[in-house]
């Protein structure tokens, strides 16, 4: 008795579902197996993006924004140009399966939960110590003087921009383009985090990575802020985000943050100290700061939008078939 291959077996499904499904399956190997601990591609590129900014960031202001431009298009655009035609080279079958496994290369699910769950285990220990040092991880502002609100605080402003930079940009890039879309966003994503600084070593270098990133990102995050409003205090959410979005200094952060803070019902933002200076950034959401039991509930949002986002991309395209 002869079994038919995976290939096989993806052909009795309508083509309308083939995406679909290897957006659930590459969803399904984050949760199960999470980030490869040895020879993730994402540390190679990180590396390969550190040569190439030694390379390029030299010269005047003008100078430097043009060379940044052109070290963004040598580090991205070769590996989604392979993604590309390699995804459309193979046979129908083996394409999807190529871009079931670059979505889950692209996706940071599971790494955002266990490290958010870390942290939140640490507050329930009341190890503070830990809680400091775990989400100094996640975050950039100085973590070392952090009480137990303040730790909860950041933790929950991470799990929710996070949630749309490592999980549902990737998905809405991968609806769009299959595995090259999620390539092509994870790694602007990167250049963004590892060259979009305003200091002197970055503010025009890094310029380019910074506004390709706000604009493939301006789409998905305003999704992801509207699906965070219907899943938890919808009227609050939307009002949050109307309010508070446009004083956050991050165009795409603050609909996400606000929304998300609006619909669990607590408080973010407020003062955090960044390289030894206090900065006093807008408030976002409304009700109690948060404790740590928000962490959990701040991971519930996102994974009940994952689970949203997948079935409405499932059903389209049953009803599309």
């Amino acid at each position: 008795m002869s079994f038919p291959s995976i290939s096989d077996f993806l052909l009795t499904f309508p083509h309308t579902l083939l995406p679909p499904l290897a957006a659930i399956a590459g969803v399904v190997l984050d949760r199960l197996l999470g980030e490869p601990k040895y020879a993730h591609p994402l540390i190679a590129f990180g590396r390969l993006a550190d040569m190439i900014e030694s390379c390029f960031n030299r010269g005047g202001d003008i100078a430097r924004r043009a060379s940044g431009l052109a070290a963004w298009s040598f580090a991205v655009f070769p590996w989604t140009m392979l993604t590309w035609f390699g995804t459309r080279t193979l046979h129908s079958s083996s394409g999807h399966l190529l871009d079931i496994f670059l979505l889950y290369f692209a996706l940071g699910g599971r790494s955002l939960t266990e490290h958010a769950t870390r942290i939140g285990n640490d507050l329930v220990a009341g190890n503070l110590t830990a809680a400091r040092e775990h989400v100094g991880w996640i975050v950039s502002r100085d973590t070392s003087a952090l009480d137990e609100p303040g730790i909860a605080k950041a933790c929950v402003e991470s799990t929710l921009e996070n949630g749309n930079d490592a999980i549902f940009g990737v998905l809405f890039w991968f609806m769009l383009l299959g595995g090259t879309g999620a390539v092509l966003f994870r790694l602007s994503n990167t250049l963004d985090a590892m060259w979009g600084y305003k200091n002197a070593r970055f503010r025009y270098f890094g310029w380019a990575a910074a506004r390709i990133d706000d604009a493939l990102n301006y789409a998905p995050a305003r999704l992801t802020a509207l699906s965070y409003a219907l899943l938890g205090q919808t009227r609050r959410a939307l009002d949050c985000w109307r309010r508070q979005a446009p004083l956050w200094e991050s165009p795409n952060a603050g609909p996400v943050m606000s929304s998300g803070a609006g619909s669990l019902g607590v408080t973010l933002g407020g003062p955090a100290v960044y390289h030894g200076q206090t900065e006093e950034r807008p408030q976002l959401g409304e009700g109690r700061a948060p404790g740590k039991r928000d962490i959990q509930r701040a991971l519930t949002l996102v994974r009940r939008t994952i689970a949203l986002w997948l079935a409405v991309y499932f059903f389209g395209g049953l009803f599309s078939a």
